[in-house]
């Protein structure tokens, strides 16, 4: 599995599929594992090298959100004490989730080595900003609603670090699932939390790129605002050149264009 990025407390593995993000997040004498996910050998991977590098830590498992991509590693690491929101606890949604990730599994005739159950969570978030401490470390977490109902922002300002979840990917436009409205709000909060906190300069998005710069990870919250902003324009059957040209800057990707779609139509 390719390791995206390293430093002595973060480690950021890769998937091939989506070049979804999963990060271990050393604090001592605990670790904080997010989304772990997609194929039972890079799931495999990440709980070996847990087990290899850090077999006496108090193991944590941090989700972002509840999309079956990640969550379908949960039962890879039956130790593990779970972080994530209360939204996620109470996701009517749950057995369509797990469905999806066995359709998957069916589809690619993949068998994993563990169950798929949904997330049994330990630590719960509330809906308003909430904060623990783990090994005197303070975590932060913020709510990060719109591409799903129950997604969250983690903000560790010991590490400068920003764990987004499906957010400010620099391959992605906003992908809204939930609420165009929600979605707003979570980019202007992510505008006043990169102002709070100064210092922040690591940014982990679901999907995509570590950011390792402050004028990058203003580039992203800037870029989805203006994405949003002229998403409320845009006619389904037309896409303006406008939108056209500011989607091909995340990537060239046609598959970007039907997201855009189906953003549309979210708003009618």
């Amino acid at each position: 599995m390719k390791i995206q990025y390293t430093d002595t407390h973060i480690t950021v593995f890769e998937s091939s599929l989506y070049r979804t993000t999963s990060t271990l997040i050393d604090l001592g004498r605990d670790l904080i594992v997010v989304d772990p996910n997609w194929l039972p050998v890079e799931v495999q991977f990440i709980s070996k090298w847990v087990n290899d590098h850090y077999p006496q830590h108090q193991l944590y498992l941090f989700f972002t959100h509840s999309d079956f991509d990640h969550i379908m590693g949960y039962q890879a690491f039956p130790n593990a004490k779970v972080l994530a929101s209360q939204a996620l606890v109470q996701n009517p949604n749950k057995e369509s989730i797990l469905q999806q990730i066995v359709d998957f599994d069916h589809e690619y005739y993949i068998t994993r080595p563990y169950p798929i159950l949904y997330p049994e969570v330990d630590i719960v978030v509330p809906e308003h900003d909430f904060s623990i401490y783990i090994n005197e470390i303070e975590i932060l977490f913020f709510k990060a609603q719109g591409h799903v109902s129950d997604g969250l922002f983690m903000i560790i300002p010991a590490l400068h670090l920003w764990v987004a979840g499906d957010y400010l990917s620099n391959i992605e436009i906003p992908f809204i699932d939930h609420d165009y409205h929600a979605y707003w709000d979570t980019i202007t909060t992510a505008a006043i939390l990169f102002d709070q906190f100064d210092d922040i300069h690591i940014l982990i998005p679901g999907h995509g790129d570590v950011a390792t710069e402050r004028t990058e990870i203003k580039d992203r919250i800037s870029k989805d605002k203006r994405y949003l902003e002229l998403l409320k324009k845009e006619d389904v059957e037309h896409p303006s050149l406008d939108a056209l040209a500011l989607i091909r800057s995340y990537q060239n990707n046609p598959n970007l264009i039907k997201a855009h779609q189906k953003n549309i139509m979210s708003l009618k």
